[in-house]
């Protein structure tokens, strides 16, 4: 597998990203179980398989994970403390723009499909929110970061181009949430958060390619989430 060609790497890390996709899919929208286990079916899927399929095709398991030197020519590269700054700036950002939404939006947006959808289908209730909120932070973050940014961006960026790998990552990043958040919001507010959950996936494939790791976007989902989260403990009346 080490000597695969370019279009073969590439297809391989596409399909691997559609399978994961396609898998949480089927986990999230059809068999539904608990929250336990599909966490366990995602570790498989996101990491422990890009993991393997870096580790055989030659990429390297941490080539984008840690910070490298030869990272993309265009934009030119950026020191890890540097960009890992950056990330954080701009997460704090993206965290009271959520937050300040929510609040913005909490009158015209009927948010209550939204715990009722949580302990329906994922077994999430107030009594276990703030567990559930602090592994999607620093964990489900990490897993959706290798999976779009370290296997579906940085691979195909290397093996089929920065458009495809652009358009792709952020493509599959967001069509990747639709099973999560299907039937929490109008079919208006639902577009609007798919379109902002792309732009999303190019921001952080962007942060990813100045730094040639996936700990820069890491940085920004855990703050995205946190404000996620936070309008969670909102919600359930936690705080």
């Amino acid at each position: 597998m080490a000597n695969l060609s370019d279009k073969k790497r590439a297809l391989s890390s596409a399909a691997i990203t559609l399978l994961a996709c396609a898998v949480m899919a089927v986990v999230d929208g059809v068999i539904s179980p608990p929250y336990a286990v599909k966490s366990a079916v995602k570790l498989v899927f996101f990491v422990a398989l890009p993991l393997l399929y870096l580790s055989l095709s030659g990429d390297g398991v941490l080539r984008f994970i840690l910070p490298r030197k030869d990272a993309g020519k265009s934009p030119a590269p950026v020191g890890a403390a540097r960009a890992c700054t950056a990330a954080a700036g701009a997460g704090v950002i993206v965290y009271a723009v959520i937050v300040g939404g929510f609040f913005a939006l909490r009158g015209v947006v009927d948010f209550s499909a939204v715990t009722a959808s949580l302990a329906s289908g994922e077994g999430i209730t107030r009594d276990n929110f703030i567990f559930v909120a602090l592994y999607i932070s620093f964990v489900n973050s990490f897993c959706e970061e290798l999976l779009f940014r370290g296997l579906a961006f940085g691979v195909l960026r290397e093996h089929a181009g920065r458009r495809t790998a652009y358009v792709f990552s952020s493509a599959a990043f967001a069509l990747y949430h639709i099973a999560i958040m299907s039937g929490w919001f109008s079919p208006v507010t639902f577009a609007l958060l798919i379109a902002a959950l792309f732009l999303a996936g190019a921001v952080l494939d962007f942060f990813d390619e100045r730094c040639g790791s996936v700990l820069p976007s890491y940085i920004v989902h855990i703050f995205a989430n946190l404000g996620i989260n936070t309008v969670g403990l909102i919600l359930f009346g936690i705080i």
